[in-house]
C-alpha cells in the first residue's frame, strides 16, 4: 500500500464519505473523564465495517487495523463523523481510510480532526469462507 503523503494527511477538511455519525455520551468515558480510546476505535471500524460493506455486497470482518495517532481528545456532547474511502481493494480484501472528526460545539461549522486509520476487510460468504469482492459497477 502507498503511504498517503504528509500534504494530503493534514487537510482541514474531511476526505471521503460520511460513514457514521454520533454523539459522545458519559458512559463512553475513560477513568480520566475523555472519551475511551477504543470507543472510537469501535466507531471507526463501524463506519469503515459499513463502507465495505456496501463495496463488497455482502459480510465483511476487520482482520488489521493500521496505527492510529490520536491528535485531539474526544469529549462528552462532542458531535463525532467517521469519513471513509476505499483505498485498495484486493481478490477478498478491502482497505479503507478511515478519519474521525468532531465537532465541540452543537451547531457549529468547524470540525476538528481527532485521528485517522486503515481498517482492512475480507470478504466473506455466510459460512464464514473468503470469498472474492465482486468487480465494482
Amino acid at each position: 500500500m502507498t503511504p498517503i503523503p504528509q500534504s494530503i494527511e493534514n487537510t482541514n477538511a474531511p476526505r471521503g464519505r460520511l460513514s457514521i455519525r454520533t454523539v459522545a455520551m458519559p458512559a463512553d468515558t475513560n477513568p480520566q473523564g475523555v472519551i475511551f480510546g477504543g470507543w472510537l476505535l469501535a466507531q471507526m471500524d463501524l463506519a469503515g465495517g459499513t463502507h465495505a460493506f456496501h463495496r463488497a455486497k455482502g459480510l465483511v470482518v476487520t482482520v488489521a487495523v493500521e496505527a492510529m495517532t490520536f491528535h485531539e481528545a474526544v469529549f462528552v456532547g462532542d458531535e463525532v463523523s467517521c469519513y471513509t474511502e476505499v483505498i485498495k481493494v484486493g481478490k477478498s480484501s478491502i482497505t479503507v481510510r478511515v478519519e474521525a472528526w468532531v465537532r465541540r460545539r452543537w451547531g457549529e461549522a468547524e470540525q476538528i480532526k481527532v485521528t485517522s486509520a486503515s481498517f482492512t476487510f475480507v470478504a466473506i460468504n455466510e459460512d464464514r469462507s473468503k470469498r472474492l469482492v465482486p468487480p465494482e459497477e
